[in-house]
């Protein structure tokens, strides 16, 4: 096992900088664009990533630590996100997602005796039985799975413009 608390913090507290960083000041162009139907845009990950802090992440390690297994977690809708029809710029998404991410990790320290609640276990309603570690070594890496997301989408918008060296860009590699 390679799950550390201070290890998951260290990503959780950079993701919503990390994010700010890159995307702040960013034409439409670039925040707007996606890989093909069905896929979301840079600035649509971000409203999904607010979605998560709000009623994913934390909520359910709650409900582990008040239930155990005794109740499965509430549905997470994945898509929720997509509903709404928000005009806020990228820097209040940014900033919003940087406000909720700050506070839940102020709660999952005060949460969290790492080696006393890592292996309690809550009901998932479709995997069934996990534990605080799974759940938060998910987070992790959920994260990463998303800033690597809108990496490929930016990098998928000038495809067509890097002509032949595309063969040596593993980003635009189709799997």
């Amino acid at each position: 096992m390679n799950f550390t608390m201070k290890e998951a913090i260290d990503v959780l507290e950079r993701t919503p900088q990390t994010l700010e960083y890159f995307l702040s000041g960013l034409s439409d162009g670039w925040l707007q664009c996606n890989e093909g139907e069905g896929t979301w845009n840079v600035s649509e990950v971000i409203d999904h990533l607010i979605e998560g802090e709000r009623n994913n992440w934390i909520p359910r390690l709650e409900m582990i630590l008040q239930e155990g297994e005794s109740k499965p977690f509430p549905p997470f809708d994945r898509y929720s996100h997509l509903n709404e029809n928000s005009k806020r710029s990228i820097e209040q998404k940014l900033l919003e997602f940087k406000t909720i991410r700050s506070e839940n990790i102020t709660k999952l320290q005060t949460m969290i005796i790492p080696e006393l609640h890592l292996e309690l276990m809550g009901t998932h309603p479709a995997f069934g039985v996990v534990k605080v570690r799974e759940l938060l070594s998910t987070w992790i890496v959920h994260d990463l799975t998303h800033i690597a997301q809108i990496v490929r989408v930016m990098a998928e918008r000038y495809r067509m413009d890097v002509g032949p060296w595309e063969e040596y860009l593993g980003i635009l590699k189709k799997e």
